[in-house]
């Protein structure tokens, strides 16, 4: 099955923003209405989240859902706000993806899954993890800068140069995990 392309033209990757939390809590709080019964929690993930890093400007969320099946029947409510099209699971099992545009531009990233989906630890680790580890956590915005520098038009390499290092990360942030829980 082919996936839809992510359709970013530039990348872009700027210094902190304090505006990030906020902007994350004000689309936290819609999505928490528009999910009713079915909102379990939300959290800020990504490197918007993460203190004091460059990072391109978009909001990056992951909502956990009591039911996964029943996400698809927002589409329409999500397309409207301007999450979307629907990139169904693209690529990971138990996921569903809405990338939002605002005036043409990317502001967010939702990452939805079902609250037992073993995924969301990867993805709260590498968090916490960054969050914990500061240097390494500058190394990471540092490596994300010069990517973006040279593959200002190219969003497929600048993703592919950051790869085998936040794979590296993961692990380290899920052993760390492991170990202080």
């Amino acid at each position: 099955m082919d996936l839809p392309k992510v359709t970013l033209t530039t990348v872009e990757v700027v210094e902190p923003d304090a505006r990030w939390p906020e902007m994350f809590a004000a689309a936290a709080a819609w999505l928490q209405k528009v999910f009713g019964e079915n909102f379990e929690r939300i959290h800020h993930i990504g490197s918007t989240a993460i203190p004091g890093i460059k990072a391109k400007p978009i909001i990056d969320m992951l909502l956990e859902v009591k039911d996964i099946e029943q996400v698809d029947g927002l589409n329409g409510v999500l397309g409207a706000a301007g999450y979307g099209p629907p990139y169904g699971e693209f690529g990971l099992v138990g996921r569903r993806y809405f990338p939002r545009t605002i005036n043409g531009r990317r502001s967010h990233n939702l990452h939805i899954y079902q609250h037992d989906n073993p995924a969301i630890v990867r993805h709260l680790a590498l968090r916490d993890y960054m969050i914990a580890h500061p240097d390494e956590a500058q190394v990471y915005s540092e490596l994300k800068a010069s990517l973006a520098v040279r593959f200002r038009y190219d969003f497929e390499a600048y993703m592919d140069g950051k790869d085998a290092y936040i794979k590296e990360m993961e692990q380290r942030a899920l052993r760390w995990w492991q170990e202080s829980r």
